[in-house]
């Protein structure tokens, strides 16, 4: 069975891909199973402790994730200034002495028009129970900022609708009005203590958080040197 839940973006949405580096990369449309994931698990340890986190992780970093994207969603393309730790000291008596020298970086912010919904396949009642509080307590996804809003409570479905897309398997086929990305999900090594911040384990690329090709139905309807413009298609 299927526990899904409508939000909307109260701020704009940005998450870069997990190859991306620190000084540009484009976001992504929609929020990643690993980034939901993460949500998810940081409500329940605010909300009831790490050891009920640590104990449910066992079934959560498994579980189903489809979505509902926003009908329309517009990108825009910005270059910022930004503080990095300097490489080389700087100059005696220069400007931009100190430790953090000054830079550009690419940034991409996307506002999502429209609602959008998150389906999580679950197992149990006890299941659907702790992941509908959980899923009321998540207020931003993606980079921290990225703030969403519930707008209609957690509900139980037998069978996932047909407007919903799986984030979780990767795609085989798509058609012509698709876009073909790449979203991160939890690997089968990930253990609680690799997802907790408070730890020196590692988390590695392909083996602790890998990669699936998902189609996205979305089509490119406009776009500028400033913004572009995506279109869900039906």
């Amino acid at each position: 069975m299927w526990i899904i839940a409508e939000y909307e973006a109260t701020a704009l949405f940005t998450l870069k891909p997990a190859t991306a580096t620190a000084s540009g990369g484009k976001t992504l449309l929609v929020p990643t199973p690993y980034s939901i994931k993460m949500a998810l698990l940081d409500a329940a340890c605010r909300l009831e402790g790490a050891s009920v986190g640590e104990t449910a992780w066992e079934w959560l970093s498994g579980v189903g994730i489809a979505l509902r994207p926003s009908k329309n969603v517009v990108v825009n393309h910005t270059f910022a200034k930004v503080l990095r730790p300097r490489r080389n000291p700087a100059e005696p008596g220069s400007q931009d002495a100190g430790f953090f020298g000054r830079t550009i970086a690419y940034r991409e912010y996307a506002y999502l028009h429209d609602p959008f919904a998150l389906a999580l396949e679950v197992e149990t009642d006890e299941q659907a129970q702790a992941l509908a509080w959980w899923m009321v307590n998540v207020n931003y996804l993606g980079r921290r900022g990225s703030f969403i809003q519930l707008i209609n409570p957690p509900q139980v479905e037998v069978d996932l609708p047909d407007d919903f897309i799986r984030l979780d398997e990767t795609v085989q086929s798509f058609g012509i009005d698709s876009l073909l990305t790449q979203l991160d999900d939890v690997g089968e090594g990930l253990t609680f203590a690799r997802a907790s911040i408070y730890t020196d384990d590692k988390i590695k690329l392909g083996t602790h958080r890998i990669l699936r090709h998902v189609a996205l139905p979305y089509r490119r309807v406009a776009s500028s040197r400033r913004y572009t413009q995506y279109q869900r298609s039906e």
